[in-house]
């Protein structure tokens, strides 16, 4: 089972808009498959290329028993909103509240190119806007309120998987000359 390492929170990848995937080949096929047994292994109810290293347009889900995937999503997104708890596996163990359209048509395709209709509420909607998202660059807590968000950084610089790191001030190796920075 070819099980990969979850890239987590302050990994520059999850940061980086991937890239539309233009060849539906045997290596993608084997990066579907890896995302869904990382995934599953996790567990987890979603996992984007990106969070495994690869800056691909390309995730999976597993909700209510049903596998899926999708490559290169294009999202219709419902005006009706909901509010529930979202997760991550790059932010393990950290749940907010998080507002997200309460119903999604996705259109992309499947591992081998063929054209591909998801639509969802609830559940699948979030999953589906979260696992975008990340394709995106766009990470959940980037859509928490102001105090939400605080909340959120302040438990992940106290988060045992992020080894208390906060962000790294660089001093430059240049001479100041004497005068203060």
């Amino acid at each position: 089972m070819p099980v990969k390492p979850i890239r987590l929170f302050g990994d520059p990848v999850l940061r980086m808009t991937a890239q539309p995937v233009t060849t539906f080949d045997r290596e993608l096929r084997t990066l579907v498959k890896d995302l869904t047994d990382t995934m599953r292994d996790a567990p987890g109810a979603g996992l984007a290329a990106p969070q495994l290293g690869v800056s691909l347009r390309v995730f999976t889900y597993f909700l209510d028993g049903e596998p899926g995937h999708l490559v290169n999503p294009d999202l219709t997104l419902s005006e009706e909103q909901q509010d529930g708890p979202e997760g991550c596996l790059s932010l393990p163990g950290l749940t907010y509240d998080c507002k997200r359209a309460h119903g999604v048509v996705a259109r992309g395709f499947n591992e081998y190119g063929d054209p591909v209709t998801v639509e969802g509420t609830q559940r699948l909607a979030r999953c589906i806007q979260h696992e975008t998202d990340h394709l995106d660059g766009v990470i959940f807590i980037d859509r928490l309120d102001a105090g939400q968000r605080k909340a959120a950084l302040r438990a992940i610089r106290e988060a045992d998987w992020a080894d208390g790191a906060g962000p790294q001030v660089k001093v430059s190796p240049h001479s100041t000359f004497g005068r203060a920075l």
